[in-house]
């Protein structure tokens, strides 16, 4: 018997927590198992694009860009800078400059960053978090900047 003689939907519901995850957890696929009459098929399941975006913002704002913030202790960086940093986070975690450069776009379009020729610099609201050296992490970051005062 084959899978596609039924018409079965997986579905699987998760709890909304918010931890924080390594970078090997971080995958664009993930591997499901489905039981029809006793029998197990494997199927791999694709994140949707929403969910990958955030995950590339996420991955690029707690990896590139808040540590190059805190390195420089300044709330502006040049691209130079960024490139370094950059290139050296892809090296080390094996990631792809593309899907760094995508969250790196999204974190601009979001406006967690902005753009100013060719100097790039962070929301105001995240000034104070600089001048502390606070960790900060992408779900406080998304808050600071949509929030309305």
């Amino acid at each position: 018997m084959e899978l596609s003689q039924f018409n079965v939907t997986a579905i699987s519901y998760k709890a909304r927590k918010f931890k924080r995850t390594s970078l090997s957890m971080l995958k664009s696929q993930q591997s499901r198992k489905l039981v029809v009459e006793g029998v197990e098929h494997h199927f791999i399941q694709r994140k949707g694009k929403h969910a990958s975006s955030t995950e590339n913002r996420r991955m690029v704002w707690e990896n590139v860009v808040w540590p190059l913030v805190l390195e420089i202790n300044r709330s502006y960086f040049t691209l130079r800078e960024y490139h370094s940093k950059r290139d050296g986070f892809c090296i080390i975690n094996n990631v792809s400059p593309s899907k760094v450069a995508g969250g790196f776009v999204s974190l601009l379009i979001k406006g967690i960053i902005v753009r100013n020729r060719n100097i790039y610099s962070i929301h105001y609201r995240l000034i104070p978090y600089m001048r502390k050296k606070a960790n900060l992490e992408y779900g406080i970051v998304i808050r600071e900047v949509s929030t309305k005062r």
